[in-house]
């Protein structure tokens, strides 16, 4: 099915999500500054284009001023202080979106040496199904993964079976 080995499960998985519900001759917006998951889905033939790295909690002028049918965003809600501010400014009628789960066992990740790499939100599913509601959008798909890692240890063993990662498929609202 895939013609390249991608670099992990969670790319896997999100371009066969991405796949299902958005096609190629839809423009897309993807929250956040170029990265590996942008550079796939430009590899499989999206038309993307990326903010500039804006504090979105803040400066919502690129997904009010770049006119897109689809808004993606990959991991970004968890490290914003109010996500609900930029999901009611996006004007694309499609939203695919995912997050880190909170895992009972493990605290919020936070990079010791980044401060911006951290997690301000690690929602449970319904949280973040709550969040898109309010927003006014409607989910319509929604899948959960696993990401084992390498690892000797309870964490470890915990993480081979307890879900990681959910991805939603959201319609704006009519």
């Amino acid at each position: 099915m895939y013609e390249k080995t991608y670099p992990s499960k969670r790319f896997k998985h999100t371009l066969e999500f991405l796949q299902k519900h958005i096609n190629t001759k839809e423009t897309v917006l993807d929250l956040g500054v170029e990265n590996p998951f942008s550079k796939i889905m430009t590899a499989q033939g999206y038309d993307v284009t990326n903010t500039k790295g804006e504090d979105l909690d803040i400066d919502f002028s690129s997904v009010a001023s770049i006119k897109t049918e689809v808004v993606t965003a990959f991991e970004i809600f968890e490290h914003l202080l109010a996500p609900f501010n930029v999901l009611r400014e996006i004007k694309a009628d499609k939203l695919v979106a995912s997050i880190p789960l909170k895992l009972w066992f493990s605290p919020a990740y936070q990079s010791k040496t980044d401060p911006w790499d951290r997690h301000y939100h690690e929602f449970e599913d319904w949280q973040f199904n709550w969040l898109l509601e309010k927003a006014g959008w409607e989910i319509k798909d929604s899948a959960k993964w696993t990401n084992p890692i390498s690892k000797i240890g309870i964490r470890p063993l915990l993480r081979s079976f307890t879900p990681r990662y959910y991805i939603v498929y959201a319609e704006r609202k009519k």
